[in-house]
């Protein structure tokens, strides 16, 4: 059976391209990049909750060779108009 995903280089370096404090946004963030081929990784950016109350939250990592191509696909995300559920047209 193949593996359908190849192991991380662990020498590969890799950079921040985005972070929130919102898990389900940065996930999102990840499907935008992988649909456009860019392999990301996201850890958990927790902050000593005693000294930090409240701070903490998600980073978006990729490989430095796809850096610029996934803050372009970040940026065009950003300055997209929000998906308004409420308004949106039920055809039929």
């Amino acid at each position: 059976m193949p593996n359908a995903m190849p192991a991380p280089d662990p020498h590969e370096k890799v950079v921040k391209v985005f972070d929130t404090e919102q898990e389900p946004e940065a996930l999102m963030v990840k499907g935008l990049l992988e649909s456009a081929g860019i392999d990301s990784q996201i850890i958990a950016a927790d902050l000593n909750q005693d000294a930090f109350p409240g701070l903490g939250g998600v980073l978006l990592l990729v490989a430095e060779d796809d850096a610029q191509e996934a803050a372009r696909i970040i940026d065009d995300y950003r300055k997209s108009p929000p998906v308004d559920d409420e308004t949106a047209e039920i055809s039929g």
